[in-house]
């Protein structure tokens, strides 16, 4: 089974690739960019929006990455703040046996 989606996904991509080569071969007009304080040499279309896209999922990956740090910094926090109040508990329950 595994080997079957690994030639699911390299298929997949092959025709990733296949579509942004077509994409790119038909939007070749090139174009510049104008920002408040500079402007880019001209690239084609499919330059800027395929950069586009490659720099969308880069900066989703890292936001991904950070919230699964964030999130486990957090639930290790909260596990020794768990740990910690069992401790407590069964301290209390062991004086409290002691006692009666």
């Amino acid at each position: 089974m595994a080997g079957l989606q690994k030639i699911l996904i390299i298929l997949l991509v092959l025709v990733l690739i296949l579509l942004a080569l077509v994409f790119s071969l038909n939007n070749q007009v090139a174009v510049s960019l104008n920002f408040l304080l500079f402007e880019t040499q001209p690239h084609g279309v499919a330059v800027w929006i395929i950069m586009a896209f490659v720099i969308g999922a880069l900066v989703g990956v890292l936001i991904a990455m950070l919230a699964t740090v964030r999130n486990s910094v957090s639930r290790r926090t909260l596990q020794k703040r768990l740990d910690r109040a069992e401790q407590a508990l069964e301290k209390s329950r062991a004086q409290n046996d002691r006692t009666l």
